[in-house]
């Protein structure tokens, strides 16, 4: 594959599936702070309720839902908060915090170097806590 190209979004062996509080809201937000594309149209119950809709950020898939409280499907705020980190490597992690917290992220860990990459931490509009990393370069 060249460089310049860039990988397929597909499934993986693990996807994550998220609820929100407000889906709508949810795909335009990651749209614009993760840079992620909509695949195909959200699937919308006769309620209006988002039942799914995936988004696809670098080489994977994420898919989401609003919430369905009478299933027991919550998001965190509607929980007390995260249970769960969601993990993204993204190539410039200071412009991908930076431009999260611009749209209304909650910075709960600021970016700093480690010896396995540069991160920072973040925890969305809709409740979910993100790990954001930019791998150490390869020499």
């Amino acid at each position: 594959m060249s460089t310049n190209m860039k990988p397929e979004a597909r499934l993986r062996s693990l996807t994550p599936y998220i609820c929100v509080d407000d889906g709508r809201r949810a795909l335009d937000w990651y749209v614009r702070a993760f840079d992620a594309h909509r695949r195909d149209e959200p699937i919308i119950m006769d309620d209006g309720r988002i039942g799914h809709a995936e988004l696809s950020i670098g080489d994977s898939v994420l898919m989401l839902a609003d919430e369905w409280p009478e299933e027991g499907l919550l998001g965190p705020k509607a929980r007390g908060g995260p249970s769960q980190s969601l993990y993204l490597t993204v190539p410039d992690v200071d412009q991908v915090v930076s431009r999260a917290v611009a749209l209304g992220a909650e910075l709960t860990r600021p970016v700093q170097d480690h010896p396995y990459g540069r991160n920072g931490v973040i925890n969305d509009p809709f409740g979910h806590r993100w790990m954001i990393t930019s791998p150490v370069a390869e020499i």
